[in-house]
């Protein structure tokens, strides 16, 4: 006996709310609408791309439930987010345990040092260094939200530096995380009493294309706040 074929399923029509969708993820997803920016009215995606009100109200309301946009009431809807993947590792960062982050954090940060240094540009060691000032300077006036900033933007430019794409954007997501670390364990004291000296020997490490010594820096600089 011939073994019965299973059916083909029918392909489904696309509905005109998935491809306005699609259209304003492809907006987010590709830089044109940059995270913080408040995208264009309703009434102006009404007109750009020639679909009903319902459409596009329905289509942004499902980016919303992504957690790539953002409602304000009486201010309009603004970009939170370039990727769902990185909204769920935010997430799930948000209800881990923070000796959890940590482990996976000093991982990310050992990895990142260590190829900063083997293909840092002459870009990457100014944004670093302008970096670097921006937090001594910070730290100096006793600003803390200036020094966590910072702080913060520091660790992103090291991982800027290493030209992995996944390991950018996987760091990137560990920013919220690492700002509260900087709080919690009250880094700005620290430099204040001039103990931090790790990030300073982690640029130099960077600078001078010394994979190992930039890798120990990190590591030294992770145990000296846990």
């Amino acid at each position: 006996m011939f073994k019965e074929e299973a059916a083909m399923k029918k392909v489904e029509r696309v509905s005109l709310v998935e491809t306005v969708g699609t259209q304003l993820r492809e907006e987010i997803t590709d830089g044109r609408w940059a995270v913080g920016e408040r995208i264009p009215s309703e009434t102006e995606l009404v007109e750009q791309l020639g679909v009903s009100r319902a459409s596009v109200r329905e289509a942004v309301r499902g980016l919303v439930h992504a957690g790539l946009l953002a409602t304000r009431q009486g201010d309009g809807t603004y970009v939170t987010a370039r990727d769902a993947t990185d909204v769920a590792i935010r997430r799930r960062l948000g209800v881990a345990e923070q000796s959890d982050v940590l482990e996976v954090r000093r991982g990310l940060d050992i990895v990142a040092a260590g190829l900063a240094a083997s293909r840092r540009t002459r870009t990457d060691i100014r944004e670093l260094a302008k970096a670097l000032g921006a937090r001594a300077a910070a730290g100096e006036a006793g600003y803390e939200a200036r020094f966590v900033s910072a702080d913060v933007e520091f660790h992103l430019c090291v991982a800027r530096a290493s030209h992995n794409p996944v390991l950018i954007e996987l760091y990137t997501s560990f920013a919220r995380a690492l700002a509260e670390s900087v709080r919690d364990d009250k880094c700005l004291q620290v430099f204040a009493r001039g103990e931090d000296t790790w990030h300073e020997a982690l640029a130099a490490a960077i600078e001078a294309g010394d994979p190992a010594s930039a890798a120990a820096a990190s590591l030294s600089l992770l145990e000296s706040s846990s």
